[in-house]
């Protein structure tokens, strides 16, 4: 587990959609917040195009390594399919 003054360091998969055309993006990071307010300051080259995005979903993990590979898995077919079933609520309202 990892530790930074005393705290437990959690490491996030996420997923944005985008408020302009309703495209989805699908990353890992460590600071979620920092992340998701770079996307949306334009300070992302793969994301900067589809301005504003709001964040519909995370996932939390303690080893980087799991994150890592959640988000290799959601960017497969079958991730893909898993995280729109998932989400399939959610994305009808949209």
């Amino acid at each position: 587990m990892n530790h930074v003054n005393d705290e437990v360091v959690m490491y996030y998969v996420y997923v944005l959609q985008s408020e302009k055309n309703g495209q989805l993006y699908i990353g890992s990071t460590k600071d979620l917040r920092k992340r998701f307010s770079q996307h949306n300051l334009g300070q992302s080259t793969w994301t900067k195009r589809s301005i504003p995005w709001k964040l519909i979903y995370y996932e939390a993990c303690l080893v980087e390594a799991d994150a890592r590979a959640r988000e290799k898995y959601f960017k497969s077919g079958p991730g893909r399919q898993s995280l729109t079933k998932r989400l399939k609520r959610f994305l009808s309202l949209t």
